[in-house]
């Protein structure tokens, strides 16, 4: 799929393809990597510590994420915008990613998308989780994640599924987002 880069931007709900299953990326060449490169840019500006493909209107299997070293196995209240990461373990890049190995526990956490604009509501995931993925050279690797990366990674994941936040948040946070969601949707029409 030919792509130009420079044209993307973030999707905001309810665009469709937030809501579609994306397809695996077939080849790493030069316009994946160009896509990444301005995926990056996009979250970095928005400002953000991850962002799907989906979220930049392409039916991909791919996300960049960054976040600070020091946030693997982070305190869950401490908002990562808005206090950027020191020492970053990127950005880095995940290809047709799988998530295994979660952990058995359920912690809640605020969250936030760059495609629901200040939306936000606790969500319960797993503290820790194992990926699976292709990088920017075309090789699968395999790392364990914990804390804020674990809740990223599967934040993300859950894009390219065409699940947002509004779908796992606690039913008290729907309630308490449910003028932005419609607000989001009136301006959409």
């Amino acid at each position: 799929m030919s792509v130009e880069a420079n044209s993307l931007y973030i999707r905001h709900f309810p665009d469709p393809v937030l809501r579609r299953r994306a397809e695996p990326v077939e080849q790493v060449d030069e316009g994946v990597r160009a896509v990444a490169e301005r995926m990056i840019e996009l979250m970095r500006a928005a400002p953000g510590i991850g962002l799907a493909a989906p979220q930049v209107g392409l039916p991909w299997r791919m996300f960049v994420v960054e976040v600070a070293t020091d946030d693997e196995g982070a305190d869950p209240g401490r908002d990562a915008r808005a206090d950027p990461p020191s020492a970053t373990l990127g950005p880095e890049v995940y290809i047709n990613p799988l998530l295994s190995g979660y952990s058995r526990d359920l912690v809640p956490m605020s969250e936030g998308c760059l495609s629901l604009p200040d939306i936000e509501g606790e969500v319960r995931r797993p503290s820790g989780v194992t990926i699976e993925a292709t990088g920017l050279d075309g090789q699968r690797f395999t790392r364990e994640g914990a804390g804020l990366l674990a809740r990223v990674w599967q934040h993300e994941f859950d894009h390219l599924d065409g699940v947002l936040i509004i779908d796992k948040m606690t039913p008290a946070d729907r309630r308490k987002n449910k003028s932005l969601v419609k607000q989001l949707e009136a301006q959409a029409s």
